[in-house]
């Protein structure tokens, strides 16, 4: 099931993106009079064609992992003199800006109206109410204690945890203060707490950022009962079974899962074992550890689950804003979620981040499954985050891509005249040599997660 939902996941994804993308690009081209001769979702053999009245010819292709808008341009064939101009190449400066400009602004529209609809849906939040911090930590440095609320991160608003991860992802790699505002339990006044990074977590293959600062997110005990296990994990392997009570491991007693992540996560490929209650008889069970991620430092692996327990209703806050107030609040998560990618673009290019943070198809149709097997909240929130990264990546100077194009468009709209054919098709062969080994690295990281 989960692979069928993988498959469509991507499908869908895949198809409304790259739809809208397109789109952009072929209604400024009809606007500009441009004749548009194919609007295609798909490369490969057309599976399904038609035409409109004005000649174009709709396809969809059948390997669906992009899409384009050829239009009539005298640099790619032979144009009939009564159509000169509808040609593409023949159109105004400022014309072929706005054509190649309207794809990844789709995009970011796109991006928008989702964010608009999941603010007037609505959500269920944990509040970022803090239940432990490391001592000698970060957190524990700057003053954080168990029982604060974090109400905000250098000026932002933190209504949950999602909101806290976000503000913290975007200090990565970096030096200096981080602002934080709290709330002391059962007080109605914000206290403010600094906290000194340095290089902050710069290059780590896979930041945990909530974790490296010291603080553990509150959230109700859950005893140590195991409710679900992998088939092919170590749990299972050992003999474990579903209503297994764990008492204690290697030795140190267990009050609570969390404890069993923690132990665990630091144990690669460890042999340990495990004191457990079953039937109301104890026994010692000894287990194989198994490891997983990529990094250099993989966690542990047990391969088994508890059954969750609900939420105190004092812990949860319900966000949800009306069509109006939706509309700037879709706005500034699309701004938000702009910015944060072309930090982590840069910071990617000077080191600051891991390059092993980049994804591929692989990862992307991971995703795309477990987002729609979660819900549609969690899918539109999956498509929006996925179109601003698709406008931004194609806002990116480099030829090929459609900011590539922009790009020789505005040095010919200041000269006066185009680049020479010889200086774009250099820039078009750099261009090229640079996407290949972007998608080639997205790739082996891909691989690497699985």
């Amino acid at each position: 099931m989960s692979a069928l939902y993988m498959i469509i996941g991507t499908l869908v994804a895949l198809g409304v993106l790259v739809t809208f993308h397109e789109f952009g690009h072929f209604w400024v081209a009809r606007r500009c009079g441009v004749k548009v001769l194919r609007f295609s979702v798909g490369f490969g053999m057309p599976l399904v064609r038609w035409s409109d009245r004005q000649g174009t010819e709709f396809v969809i292709a059948a390997i669906p992992l992009g899409g384009y808008v050829k239009m009539l341009d005298e640099r790619e064939g032979e144009v009939p003199v009564g159509e000169l101009d509808q040609a593409f190449n023949r159109k105004s400066v400022r014309q072929r800006i706005a054509i190649v400009a309207a794809g990844p602004i789709a995009n970011f529209l796109l991006a928008l109206v989702f964010f608009w609809a999941l603010a007037m849906l609505g959500s269920q939040q944990v509040k970022p109410v803090i239940g432990e911090v490391e001592i000698g930590s970060l957190a524990d440095k700057a003053g954080l204690s168990s029982g604060q609320e974090i109400v905000s991160i250098d000026g932002e608003p933190t209504s949950g945890w999602a909101a806290v991860n976000l503000q913290l992802v975007r200090r990565l790699g970096e030096s200096g203060t981080l602002q934080l505002v709290v709330r002391e339990q059962g007080a109605t006044a914000d206290s403010s707490r600094q906290l000194v990074l340095d290089k902050w977590l710069k290059g780590a293959d896979e930041p945990d950022p909530i974790r490296s600062l010291g603080i553990r997110p509150w959230r109700p005990a859950l005893p140590p009962v195991l409710a679900e296990l992998d088939p092919k994990g170590p749990a299972q392997a050992a003999g474990l079974k579903t209503g297994d009570r764990l008492l204690a491991l290697d030795g140190k007693p267990l009050d609570d899962w969390q404890q069993v992540v923690d132990w665990v996560r630091v144990r690669p490929d460890a042999k340990v074992v495990l004191h457990v209650e079953r039937d109301g008889a104890q026994l010692d069970i000894p287990v194989t550890l198994s490891s997983r991620g990529e990094s250099k430092a993989p966690n542990g692996y047990l391969g088994a689950g508890v059954k969750a327990v609900d939420w105190p209703p004092q812990m949860l806050r319900e966000v949800s804003y009306g069509p109006i107030e939706a509309i700037g609040e879709g706005a500034r998560r699309t701004w938000t979620m702009s910015v944060l990618t072309l930090e982590s673009l840069k910071k990617m290019l000077f080191g600051e981040l891991s390059v092993k943070n980049l994804s591929g198809p692989i990862t992307i149709a991971k995703v795309a499954g477990a987002s729609a097997q979660s819900g549609i909240a969690d899918f539109l929130n999956f498509l929006a985050y996925l179109s601003i990264s698709l406008g931004v990546l194609n806002l990116l100077p480099i030829p090929v891509l459609d900011g590539g194009h922009l790009l020789f468009y505005l040095i010919e709209w200041a000269r006066g005249r185009p680049l020479s054919d010889r200086v774009q098709g250099w820039g078009v062969q750099i261009g090229i040599s640079l996407v290949v080994g972007v998608m080639l690295l997205a790739l082996v990281n891909d691989l690497g997660r699985l």
